[in-house]
């Protein structure tokens, strides 16, 4: 299976992927993770497009899953066309998003860092993934977990 956990920062997506990953198995690639797989960026991306496709056909949650975390919408761009994947969307308020992120940075959120919150806030808006997760309602991992597994 292909799963696609995308959102912004701060919104549970690798918590969820590494909870799977121990269950299952199953592989975790973030961002840009993929280009350690060639020499150059493009023959890095065939090859993960082509891992990730292989992934899609496996229709058995498996240590033959793969779990793509991305933080930018782009990123989705570029993998929506792969038949059998499976969006699953992350979430929260824009101001619990700040309030997570500053307490991986000591408490105290830069003005760039916001701007850079805002920004990917309004960029996820409006896409929506085959399943809606807001991490303050739905914070139950274990649930997450089963819902992944058994959708």
């Amino acid at each position: 299976m292909l799963f696609i956990f995308m959102g912004q920062s701060c919104t549970g997506k690798s918590t969820v992927a590494e909870k799977v990953k121990e269950l299952v198995g199953a592989e975790v690639y973030t961002g840009r993770d993929y280009l350690r797989m060639g020499k150059n960026e493009s023959e890095a991306w065939g090859l993960f497009y082509e891992k990730l496709s292989n992934a899609a056909y496996n229709k058995e949650l498996s240590k033959k899953s793969i779990i793509y975390i991305i933080t930018e919408s782009s990123q989705l761009d570029r993998i929506i066309d792969i038949e059998g994947l499976f969006k699953i969307k992350f979430t929260a308020p824009l101001e619990t998003i700040k309030s997570r992120f500053a307490q991986r940075m000591h408490g105290k959120l830069p003005q760039p860092v916001e701007r850079m919150l805002n920004n990917q806030y309004e960029e996820w808006e409006n896409i929506k993934g085959d399943i809606d997760v807001d991490t303050t309602i739905d914070n139950d991992i274990e649930r997450l977990v089963n819902l992944i597994k058994y959708h």
